[in-house]
């Protein structure tokens, strides 16, 4: 797994691979909720705040756009003006059953917050962390021939491609 630069990169290099833009477009037919909204606001944030990401044969910062079909993630890497790098598509398939288990245990979770003790809720936590971190993996490991990238920049997108598919 890619996690970290390597280390004989200068910091000007790795200053320069991140993502400086991200752009996200939502399936026009579906109904987003203020919770998803919001969630997918913080993630995006979370990503321009703080991330690792490095293309093979070109410098960054990058523009990310991303949209999906339900069943595909469509990314489109750019470079600071705009004109096309690389592009490519991820099939959600060998998400699905990590990205249904994580929002049954994030609707168990929010749950939880209103009823359960704190000891409960750490539990329930524990789980959906470790959810959370298996679908960082496997899109780690999904994106590794295109891109390099860190675990918590891996954990950012995840967020994000759960917001961009949930069904509510």
């Amino acid at each position: 797994m890619n996690e970290e630069p390597p280390e004989n990169q200068s910091s000007e290099t790795e200053a320069n691979n991140i993502i400086s833009q991200l752009k996200v477009e939502l399936d026009p037919n579906k109904r987003i909720t203020t919770e998803q909204q919001h969630e997918q606001s913080v993630a995006i944030y979370d990503i321009l705040d703080e991330n690792y990401f490095a293309l093979q044969n070109h410098s960054g910062p990058y523009c990310l756009y991303m949209r999906t079909d339900s069943r595909h993630i469509y990314f489109d890497i750019r470079d600071e003006s705009d004109q096309p790098l690389t592009g490519f598509v991820m099939a959600l398939g060998p998400f699905r059953r990590i990205i249904r288990d994580y929002f049954e245990v994030c609707e168990t979770y929010y749950d939880a917050i209103r009823t359960k003790s704190p000891s409960q809720i750490q539990a329930i936590d524990m789980g959906r962390r470790a959810l959370h971190n298996e679908g960082a993996e496997l899109l780690v490991s999904r994106l590794e021939k295109y891109i390099n990238t860190d675990k918590p920049t891996s954990r950012r997108v995840f967020t994000l491609i759960c917001v961009m598919i949930a069904r509510k």
